[in-house]
């Protein structure tokens, strides 16, 4: 089912680290190198002191070794946490030739698996026709920069995201920057130049192409029609010549219209089914009408059959669940029964191989993300096993917003349910902890001992002793405390007998949660011109606001998210019995509405 991707044998040790303001450096190692000596390294290339900055490599703080680092990856440069500004570069080039030490060629793809093949394809006919003097054009739609890239017949041939282009990214071309990489960007739980590596997994998780996401790779890519920022950069932009970045390249599908400017009864239903099959498994935040390609397939010039093609991945796997929107909920075929074919393809995935390839592919993914992502699996896997159509599915993942206010989906009470068994067990053993306190508190003895227990307790909550959350909720409380106008934006054997889906600890938790003041949002507008769907009627402050967080599965231990998910099962099955009975109740009130529809 699945397509091998088999890493080919290391021939050398090259990596690429990316600054907070989006400068791409190349280095080779060897085996006498480690953290410390590639901040030395750096140092003489950049105006930062290597005591006042990190290497990190995804939730990793590199200190020492860099034996867990892959070749071909991407680290990053920050300033320490005491020195980093939303408003300020973070670090700037003190030489023309300090971002010309990489030899890798114009093109090198961030990982050398199999399943990048096809991309390798196109990179061929990219450095072609940069030879052949055929430049990109910018695509000048929406809210972030992208690039066309063609063929020597001119052609397009795919597409190019800078990660520092991103909106809030400080090279944004649209005059929406300000962040420096590594914060929140417009979904509160995917950071600022993270969205590429989300193109790329959506892909990778697309076996057997069976959503139909084109072709994707994370690459560090060389030209000069790349927007920098001089404000941001402190580089003049007069004669600055080639420009490196990392970006996500992806194939161009040559189409005839997106999906929001044709009606939805032409999609066929199973090209519905695979998409939000995938939408659900990697919990799509953005899955609107305009990130759908649809080419039609007959030659006749008469408009029948259709083939859909969804695109514009980088606000999925978010590091905590947030309000997914999937406009394909209030399509008529997404209320129709899984096929067989769906059914077995479900049923046969596998997220915890699925997550051990992401981190063998793209080894900076965050384990946040990757819990995420194993949740909408069980999710789904349990959910279709019970008889529930793509629809119902949906909807359970999506918030209901009453009264300007939001509130939890049932998929996150059932999160709220199952953790607060949870922290039920961590109250026991805390005052398990508090009780040896008082028993030996005039025993000098004891007390190195009870301060380790409680510093190791926290050091496993942490990945290599640091929290992947706590960067991001730190730079969150930053942007809340600016002015408003400075914001830039299994198979079930049996069933729970006798027990009603009951939430009273989570309700206890729901009701003690501040509300947002997210108005009620439309109905996702964009447009995928050049092959690319952006965005949105909205403006960037309505993008860029922050949602509530009802459920966060960072700060569990690896023993609490195991014991998690078991207990997640286990409040599926009355949560999913819940569902039928109140649909079943709510058919003979009302008709299903379109977004069209909604008042």
């Amino acid at each position: 089912m699945e397509e091998k991707c088999v890493l080919s044998p290391a021939s050398r040790r090259r990596i690429f680290v990316q600054t907070d303001n989006g400068d791409v450096l190349g280095l080779e190692l060897d085996r006498r190198d480690n953290a410390q000596t590639v901040k030395r390294r750096l140092q003489l290339a950049l105006n930062v002191p290597a005591d006042e900055s990190c290497l990190t490599f995804g939730d990793m703080i590199l200190k020492n070794e860099l034996d867990a680092v892959p070749r071909d990856s991407q680290l990053r440069l920050t300033r320490n946490m005491i020195h980093r500004s939303s408003s300020t570069p973070c670090l700037s080039p003190t030489g023309k030739s300090a971002l010309r030490r990489d030899e890798s060629g114009i093109i090198q793809i961030l990982g050398q698996s199999d399943c990048f093949r096809r991309v390798k394809v196109l990179v061929k006919e990219m450095l072609k026709a940069i030879e052949n003097g055929v430049d990109p054009i910018p695509v000048t739609d929406g809210l972030g920069g992208a690039y066309v890239f063609r063929n020597c017949k001119g052609q397009s041939v795919a597409i190019v995201k800078p990660t520092d282009e991103e909106p809030f990214a400080p090279n944004n071309p649209k005059g929406l920057y300000g962040k420096s990489l590594g914060q929140s960007g417009l979904k509160r739980a995917v950071r600022v130049g993270e969205t590429g590596y989300r193109e790329v997994a959506a892909y990778l998780l697309d076996y057997d192409q069976f959503a139909k996401v084109p072709p994707t790779a994370l690459v560090k890519i060389s030209h000069s029609i790349f927007n920098v920022n001089e404000s941001v950069s402190g580089r003049k932009l007069l004669n600055m010549g080639v420009v490196d970045k990392i970006a996500s390249l992806q194939q161009y599908i040559p189409h005839d219209f997106d999906a929001s400017e044709v009606g939805t009864s032409l999609f066929p239903v199973d090209a519905i089914h695979r998409i939000g099959i995938l939408d659900i498994r990697i919990f799509n935040t953005d899955r609107h009408a305009g990130n759908i390609l649809v080419r039609k397939l007959d030659t006749a010039g008469t408009f029948g059959q259709v083939e859909l093609i969804p695109i514009d991945h980088g606000l999925c796997l978010p590091e905590a669940l947030e309000d997914p929107y999937f406009e394909w909920i209030h399509w008529p075929q997404a209320s129709i029964p899984f096929s067989d074919v769906e059914y077995q393809y479900i049923m046969k995935l596998d997220p915890a191989h699925d997550c051990e390839m992401l981190r063998t592919e793209l080894p900076m993914i965050r384990e946040a993300c990757l819990r995420i992502f194993v949740l909408c699996t069980i999710f789904l896997k349990e959910a279709t096993a019970f008889g529930l159509s793509l629809s119902e599915i949906g909807q359970m993942m999506s918030r209901q917003q009453k009264k300007y206010e939001e509130e939890p989906s049932e998929l996150e009470s059932v999160c709220l349910e199952a953790k607060s068994i949870i922290e039920e067990r961590r109250e026991v053993v805390r005052n398990d902890s508090e009780s040896k306190d008082e028993v030996f508190q005039f025993d000098m003895d004891y007390e190195d001992s009870v301060a380790t227990d409680l510093f190791s307790e926290d050091h496993r909550k942490c990945t290599n002793g640091w929290n992947p959350e706590v960067e991001l909720d730190q730079s969150v409380n930053e942007e809340e405390n600016l002015a408003d106008g400075e914001r830039n934006s299994t198979n079930y054997s049996s069933r729970l007998q006798g027990n009603p889906y009951l939430v009273s600890a989570a309700s206890k938790k729901i009701n003690s949660f501040p509300k947002s003041n997210l108005k009620p949002r439309p109905a996702h507008v964009g447009s995928a011109a050049a092959g690319t769907s952006f965005l949105l009627r909205r403006s960037a402050k309505e993008l860029n606001q922050a949602t509530t967080v009802f459920v966060n599965l960072a700060d569990l231990t690896e023993n609490e998210w195991v014991l998690f998910l078991e207990k997640f099962k286990e409040l599926l099955v009355p949560a999913f019995a819940e569902r039928r009975r109140s649909l079943s109740i709510s058919q003979n009130l009302r008709h299903r509405l379109g977004t069209s529809c909604q008042f």
